[in-house]
């Protein structure tokens, strides 16, 4: 999966909002047939959608498109899947997962339907959005479930599925949700899924308060956000991608190790950091980072 900073969700059953989202900046689109469309629209959405996916791969393929399609025990997502499985569908965003079985059984209907389209096999990526306790407490089991499995999701915001379900209130400063937070990134990690996506701020007025919450995600591990309004997609967009600052100190910090090594030195002052072949590791990440985010 690429890297993406910003993956704005727009409902399905509106037409042109994709473009809007691809051009405030959105790295990629979240098309939505869940709780955003009413359900006397969502026959029709999956037409919108459809529609929309095709236009778009037509005229802008570098953005990514996603579908949210409603959840297995919705009765819906057969005919969500069937509908919105085509060439230039990125893959689908997994709402309310329960169980690793689950997901065995969303991948066998996710590639029979790819047969059907003519979508090459194993195209259609799977991102896991953890909303359930049950998925919570599976979360290492259901981020190994398939190999198309592509992100996790750590929907953990305020005010939503996993806040009401688990129980929790929910701070800015994040110590109810930290444990379900820092499993969901130690599973990504455990399962060489090196793109964990935070999620979801709902209060798109104070963006002091949302910057607070993409740093936080930031610190703890995750690369990107799920978002629900265009104006947080610049500040996350900055957020997620390293600073010039910070490039330019991995760029110094490599090459004074790879000349101290050539002579024979692992373990060398730094701009008063002691530094070694650890050190240098992490700053060739930050640098590859920089360099996905450039070419994405």
């Amino acid at each position: 999966m690429k890297p993406y900073r910003t993956m704005l969700f727009v409902s399905g059953h509106k037409v042109g909002w994709a473009e809007k989202a691809i051009a405030a900046g959105a790295d990629a689109v979240i098309l939505d047939l869940e709780d955003s469309v009413p359900p006397a629209e969502k026959a029709t959405a999956r037409i919108t959608v459809r529609e929309t996916i095709e236009r778009i791969a037509a005229t802008n393929p570098r953005t990514d498109l996603w579908v949210r399609p409603n959840s297995v025990d919705s009765g819906l997502f057969g005919a969500d899947v069937e509908g919105v499985v085509t060439p230039g569908l990125a893959g689908l965003f997994l709402p309310k997962v329960f169980t690793a079985r689950e997901v065995v059984g969303i991948e066998a209907v996710v590639g029979h339907v790819e047969a059907k389209a003519g979508v090459t096999a194993g195209t259609v990526e799977l991102i896991i959005s953890y909303e359930t306790p049950q998925s919570m407490a599976a979360c290492e089991e259901i981020a190994a479930a398939s190999p198309r499995i592509a992100a996790l999701l750590g929907a953990t915001g305020p005010n939503a599925d996993v806040a009401r379900s688990v129980g929790f209130e929910f701070t800015l400063e994040g110590l109810e949700s930290l444990y379900l937070r820092s499993r969901i990134v130690l599973a990504s990690k455990a399962n060489g899924l090196h793109h964990p996506i935070g999620g979801v701020w709902q209060d798109i007025k104070d963006l002091d308060g949302f910057r607070s919450f993409a740093l936080d995600q930031r610190r703890l591990g995750y690369r990107g956000l799920a978002l629900i309004h265009p104006s947080h997609i610049a500040p996350a967009n900055e957020i997620f991608t390293p600073s010039l600052e910070t490039v330019e100190y991995s760029r110094r910090m490599i090459e004074a190790f790879r000349q101290a090594e050539a002579q024979g030195h692992f373990a060398i002052d730094f701009e008063g950091q002691m530094i070694d072949l650890a050190h240098v590791r992490t700053a060739e990440g930050i640098l590859e980072q920089a360099r996905a985010l450039a070419s994405a």
